[in-house]
């Protein structure tokens, strides 16, 4: 049984989320402030955090830097702000997905179902119906049986919407992909968030493979590639 981390400081609402959550088959604990919520991670055994933004002793972007130190489990970010400059600030954070409050309880359900899918679930590429298990393009390496990814030598500290990115991107060298298409691909609940949420996450990317890398390269009016060579 998958395990999610409810961090919500609202002690009703907590207890409605983890009541819901319960119900579609998933364990549960609960943290009520950052700071818990970061020790709570670091014990292990959580498979998914659903994070508030306005939390007390620790906001949760600060909680989140800190799990990102150490954790790559899928962070579902539940808030009540909805400006697109507090969306950038929890993806540059590290968040995997952003919801905004009030939310229906289904559609809660459907994107945390669908974040436990892309950490758990390798995805095959769009050119090959059946691929290698190690996929090599310029300086990557792309293990799928453990989702992990070298660059040029050195592990990346990948999340799983990073992962896929690179995975999809490497798949079809010098293909390039609209921000429409890749939101629809790899972030399932497309609707809900727009092209500067994939901007947002190749930047972060960008960021880990090192300043001034033009690996994955911006098609003007388009969206992104890798180098075909």
């Amino acid at each position: 049984m998958q395990t999610i981390l409810v961090v919500e400081d609202e002690r009703d609402l907590n207890d409605l989320l983890v009541e819901q959550l319960g119900r579609a088959g998933y364990a549960t604990r609960q943290a009520f402030d950052g700071r818990t919520a970061v020790e709570e991670v670091r014990a292990g055994g959580v498979d998914l955090i659903l994070l508030d933004w306005m939390l007390p002793v620790l906001d949760g972007v600060s909680a989140l830097r800190e799990i990102r130190a150490f954790s790559l489990a899928p962070v579902l970010m539940l808030t009540a702000r909805g400006q697109d400059i507090d969306i950038v600030n929890g993806l540059e954070a590290g968040a995997d997905d952003y919801l905004s409050k009030p939310t229906h309880v289904r559609v809660l359900r459907a994107r945390v179902a669908a974040l436990l899918r892309r950490a758990g679930t390798p995805r095959l590429p769009v050119a090959e119906p059946a691929s290698p298990e190690v996929l090599r393009h310029g300086g990557f390496v792309v293990h799928r049986a453990d989702r992990t990814v070298d660059f040029r030598g050195a592990t990346l500290e990948l999340t799983p919407t990073e992962f896929d990115l690179v995975e999809l991107l490497c798949s079809n060298p010098g293909r390039a992909f609209s921000r429409e298409y890749l939101l629809e691909r790899i972030w399932d609940e497309s609707e809900a968030v727009g092209p500067r949420t994939v901007d947002t996450h190749v930047q972060r990317l960008r960021k880990k493979l090192g300043d001034g890398d033009s690996t994955i390269q911006t098609v003007w009016g388009m969206g992104y590639r890798v180098k075909a060579g």
